[in-house]
């Protein structure tokens, strides 16, 4: 997935210094997403990541994507949202506990939009593992979800059950992309729709998981239901008002 008219940075802003050099660390030592937690890649992933058809393995196309990610997100959600104000930071972590939201650590292998301080934050480690075992498709879902959360916060949106709150975060950013997409600012290769179908599929709940449950996300088939709606939709499934 490419940001149209934007390659990828070789200067690189402040607020993402601390990005670059996480990311370096981490590709230099080949870390790959772990095996408990909310969200991991699917098992089943075939490819290795030189094995990709769209080349998408090295630290500086994992910080463009992100970069891209967010650049593309603040421009989308500006042209909607009357005095948009964009998230103020965006913070990865490596360990548990090493941000907080709220006086609650984050945990590992998650990524979070936090209200009380307005960032996002992820496991570096989670992401660069699903950047290099499903693709860049999936950064662009991941980083677009948690900016969803963002503004259903600056529009009072605040649904009953968690559930309802992540697909309805999960449909916007599925307009977020697919609208980009339509206008020309985002451009797909081949094999970007089979990424974030593989996506969804592995941050889904388990189906064990009530759906009342606090926390509950949806299963693999909701959330990618709710996300393709807002694709093909744009904002007029996801009930944003």
């Amino acid at each position: 997935m490419w940001v149209a008219g934007r390659g990828y940075k070789r200067g690189v802003t402040m607020r993402w210094v601390r990005v670059a050099g996480l990311v370096l660390a981490l590709f230099a030592a080949g870390c790959f997403v772990g095996t408990d937690g909310e969200g991991e890649p699917p098992a089943s992933a075939e490819a290795s990541p030189g094995e990709r058809e769209d080349g998408t393995m090295t630290a500086e196309e994992f910080q463009g994507d992100v970069e891209g990610a967010v650049d593309v997100a603040e421009a989308y959600w500006g042209q909607r949202v009357r005095g948009f104000e964009p998230v103020r930071r965006i913070i990865p972590y490596r360990q548990e506990g090493e941000v907080a939201c709220g006086g609650e650590p984050l945990t590992r292998n998650n990524a979070a939009y936090c209200s009380a301080g307005d960032f996002i934050a992820y496991d570096v480690n989670f992401a660069v593992g699903a950047f290099r075992q499903i693709g860049d498709a999936f950064v662009f879902y991941l980083l677009g979800h948690e900016y969803a959360h963002a503004v259903q916060a600056r529009l009072g949106i605040a649904l009953r059950f968690t559930i309802q709150q992540e697909l309805q975060a999960d449909c916007m950013a599925g307009a977020y992309i697919g609208d980009s997409v339509k206008a020309g600012s985002l451009k797909l290769d081949r094999g970007d729709i089979d990424e974030f179908r593989q996506g969804l599929l592995a941050v889904g709940d388990d189906p064990s998981v009530p759906w009342f449950a606090p926390g509950a996300h949806g299963t693999p088939e909701q959330r990618t239901d709710a996300f393709f709606e807002g694709y093909e939709g744009s904002l007029g499934p996801c009930d944003v008002s």
